[in-house]
């Protein structure tokens, strides 16, 4: 399949994809965050929205929130999830925003999504342009030197007369600042099987290389990557939750 295969002609299938994601978890941790180290305001954007269920709870929360992303199949089911939300169809590189934000989010480590070093310092830049003082951008991130290229997550789910399997996992070369994310689905019924594979390029960095890129802008706290509980990050787990704010 092409690079982008999977997520346009498969959007129909996204959310069965991720059922085993707790989407109310992680968007009420990012909430506490925002109320702990944000400015008390309910502007919100969401980087790579996908499907919106993110979005959905934050405009349960009250929040004033719109979506961002790249791909419309995806955005058209998010519209009818989220009806009160507004959708932009930009790259996360190069949105540009109407009126300053007080929180900005990206979930799912679709931080990774930027093409390279050099637009994901684009991207943190377009962010610290969106928001307003006092305004946080939260994100999940991987660290490049922490990902073993042998672990992989795997469920299924069924859906009518199909039953679906996926798979994901982290693949990094050892060098360089491209890793990318594997993924395959299969799909079974009573008279035959299908497989799809596909492999997304994403930008891989070390922390160290992270926070190089946002300290110029923010104040950077790094938490462990719990969404039940606010631990802060104990410098060794490659798996984290960032929260820059704009001072």
């Amino acid at each position: 399949m092409s690079a982008n295969a999977l997520y346009t002609d498969l959007s129909g299938y996204y959310d069965l994809m991720c059922v085993d994601i707790d989407y109310q978890a992680q968007s009420h941790c990012i909430r506490r965050l925002h109320q702990i180290f944000g400015n008390g305001g309910n502007r919100h954007l969401d980087l790579a929205c996908g499907t919106g269920p993110h979005l959905r709870h934050f405009i349960d929360f009250g929040y004033q929130s719109r979506g961002l992303d790249i791909n419309q199949p995806m955005l058209d089911i998010a519209a009818t999830r989220c009806p009160e939300a507004q959708f932009i169809r930009q790259d996360m590189s190069s949105f540009a925003v109407d009126e300053p934000l007080d929180l900005i989010t990206c979930f799912l480590y679709s931080i990774h999504y930027n093409a390279g070093i050099s637009t994901l310092q684009q991207c943190i830049s377009r962010v610290y342009h969106a928001l307003k003082q006092g305004g946080i951008f939260c994100f999940n991130a991987v660290a490049k030197d922490k990902i073993n290229n042998a672990l992989f997550v795997k469920h299924s789910a069924r859906q009518a007369d199909d039953l679906f399997s996926f798979r994901s996992s982290w693949f990094y070369s050892g060098e360089g600042d491209m890793q990318s994310l594997k993924l395959s689905i299969e799909k079974s019924n009573a008279t035959e099987t299908q497989i799809w594979h596909d492999e997304h390029p994403m930008v891989a960095f070390s922390f160290a290389d992270l926070l190089a890129l946002l300290q110029p802008y923010f104040e950077v706290h790094m938490f462990e990557h719990d969404y039940d509980k606010l631990i802060p990050w104990d410098q060794q787990s490659g798996n984290v939750i960032v929260t820059c704010v704009k001072v």
